[in-house]
């Protein structure tokens, strides 16, 4: 049964395009809080709560992570780049996932998936302490059989398979098919390796029934189009509208 988890960075990026000044301990009511969204995602069904702590703190802070770990009730998956800042937090907090993302300080979002390859000594130190700690790891990167192997290879439990090239191809049918049929065999390749395969990146109402026909998933990590969807009917509902399609496109 595949999971859903609701990436509530968004949130915070709303949040902090109005509040990013105002100091910790302020009588101002600062708003939207992130728990509060996580909370209402998972009364709409969430089966997870990503959030992505960044170097530069741009939407999640710290004290959100923290607040976040000890009152949602499902898991807490922790996104971050190989920063040992960060690391040192997230041995601190103790998420239930932690998954290991590149981070750009110009990029909006991130925008493809971690060179497992070209970073690996760093990269299979972090996976070491972070498991030495008892949380499960998982690596974003692009949907590549040697990218996944040297996962495999550096004791990585999980991958997550980056979705946006096929996001990005939407209206574009021969540029879709090919996309479709790359995450698909990188999915296969993965489980066969022994690997649980999750997926994440510009996965929206529209486009995910057909990334789910072509394979099968853990756990699909989506954010922006259910924040964008709560404006309208609010988080529970744009939540529970999603988990709804995930469960009628199970293979």
């Amino acid at each position: 049964m595949t999971k859903l988890g609701v990436n509530i960075d968004h949130s915070a990026t709303l949040r902090q395009a109005r509040y990013r000044d105002v100091a910790a301990g302020s009588p101002i009511i600062v708003e939207p809080d992130p728990v509060e969204i996580a909370l209402l995602a998972e009364k709409g069904g969430a089966d997870s709560i990503t959030a992505h702590l960044r170097e530069d703190r741009r939407h999640m802070l710290d004290a959100d992570i923290r607040a976040l770990r000890g009152k949602i009730s499902t898991k807490l998956n922790l996104e971050m780049a190989c920063s040992p800042e960060i690391l040192e937090i997230a041995l601190e907090v103790a998420p239930d996932y932690v998954c290991l993302v590149p981070e750009n300080r110009m990029e909006v979002t991130t925008e493809g998936g971690l060179d497992v390859i070209g970073g690996r000594e760093k990269i299979a130190g972090f996976v070491e302490k972070l498991s030495a700690k008892g949380i499960a790891v998982s690596i974003f990167i692009d949907p590549e059989p040697s990218q996944i192997q040297t996962a495999k290879e550096i004791g990585a439990p999980m991958v997550e398979l980056h979705t946006g090239a096929y996001a990005n191809a939407w209206g574009d049918e021969s540029a879709k098919s090919r996309e479709l049929h790359r995450i698909a065999n990188a999915a296969g390749y993965a489980r066969d390796h022994g690997l649980t395969v999750n997926a994440g990146h510009g996965i929206n109402y529209l486009n995910v029934c057909e990334l789910m026909a072509v394979a099968s998933f853990n756990e699909l990590n989506i954010g922006h189009t259910i924040i964008s969807r709560a404006l309208a009917v609010g988080v529970e509902k744009a939540t529970a509208e999603l988990k709804k399609l995930i469960r009628a496109n199970e293979r």
